[in-house]
């Protein structure tokens, strides 16, 4: 079971609200199977009155909102309803991209298979913006700023521009090993290669919003371990120079 501490979390507090730096592996909600505790049981136990404002899925790490009373859940419950949150992910994409302002505008469903799908006739609007950080040989770090909301919006838009992110499995990503992108990579004759990074490659960066009082935040969350350990070997070994 993995641990998580949600003091230690803690990447934001003022009187209305803490956020934190979600680690990837743990769920913002109790889960109907496993015993590991969620994002929400652990806030209850660090104070029974903080409320979360919104969701991050169970592999995505970064900044997560809490609030701490009512007034501030229903300010930020109302910020994110009327998209007056402006949310940032980074994300390593298979490919090299060359992203500049682009806005993809895809309609998706929630399939039976608790996957999303794009579908012109029955899905929802769905919109997101997209800018290359920085191109590697074979990988591309992007910046995503999702306009809607929906399940998976953002993995599916990359992958629907042949850009799956490392490591996402379900909408066609691939595990990035070292062995493809090193020279003269040795191999452990003993031991199956593991991956750059375990999970898909999608990371939370920043919240931006107005407070209850009116002023304006903007909450960072820095790249977890993995994450940014895969990205040190990506400029490290994976580089136009290299």
């Amino acid at each position: 079971m993995k641990r998580f501490s949600f003091k230690d979390a803690i990447v934001f507090e003022n009187d209305n609200y803490y956020a934190i730096n979600k680690p990837a592996g743990i769920s913002s909600l109790h889960e109907r199977i496993g015993t590991a505790i969620s994002v929400f049981e652990a806030a209850k136990r660090f104070n029974e009155s903080l409320q979360l404002c919104h969701r991050l899925d169970k592999e995505t790490s970064g900044v997560l909102l809490i609030s701490k009373h009512a007034k501030a859940y229903s300010h930020a419950a109302v910020s994110f309803e009327k998209r007056k949150v402006k949310k940032i992910y980074h994300a390593v994409s298979e490919g090299v991209h060359s992203f500049s302002e682009l806005e993809l505008s895809l309609p998706l469903i929630t399939t039976r298979s608790g996957r999303s799908a794009i579908n012109s006739l029955k899905g929802k609007e769905s919109k997101t913006v997209f800018n290359t950080i920085e191109n590697y040989q074979h990988y591309s770090l992007v910046e995503c700023q999702p306009l809607t909301g929906r399940l998976h919006q953002i993995r599916i838009h990359l992958a629907s521009q042949n850009a799956q992110i490392a490591g996402d499995s379900i909408y066609g990503g691939k595990a990035p090993l070292l062995s493809q992108i090193k020279r003269n990579y040795s191999p452990n004759k003993t031991e199956i290669e593991k991956a750059m990074i375990t999970r898909f490659a999608l990371h939370a960066y920043s919240l931006e919003f107005n407070d209850v009082d009116g002023e304006n935040l903007k909450i960072v969350a820095d790249y977890p371990k993995d994450f940014g350990v895969f990205v040190k070997l990506l400029k490290k070994y994976d580089s136009a120079n290299y």
